[in-house]
């Protein structure tokens, strides 16, 4: 069994046990934390349930890990012949969650 769901902006496909990495939740590690936008079941059986967009009812369970960050991204800005050049970077923050169960 797997679902969709959307999680920060973006869709990810999980099942249950699966650690996946979405944009930061305000949630301590062992939490739990729930993803009401499901976009799509599948069963074992080869059943396929789609929503339009959401699936009514149907939810994600999952237990944050761990606070992360990303990797780092280094902004270069330079202008030639200017003597002009800036280096800045940040890391994401992130969150890994373990799911638990998949309710429809």
């Amino acid at each position: 069994m797997f679902a969709i769901v959307q999680a920060g902006g973006r869709q990810e496909k999980v099942a249950p046990g699966a650690v996946i990495t979405v944009d930061r939740l305000d949630a301590e590690p062992g939490a739990e934390v729930t993803f009401d936008k499901v976009l799509l079941v599948a069963a074992d059986g080869g059943e396929v349930k789609a929503g339009a967009p959401y699936l009514d009812g149907a939810s994600v369970t999952a237990v944050v890990e761990a606070q992360t960050l990303g990797p780092k991204v280094r902004v270069f800005k330079m202008k030639r012949r200017k003597q002009y050049r800036r280096t800045r970077g940040h890391r994401t923050r992130l969150t890994q969650v373990r799911v638990t169960s998949i309710n429809v």
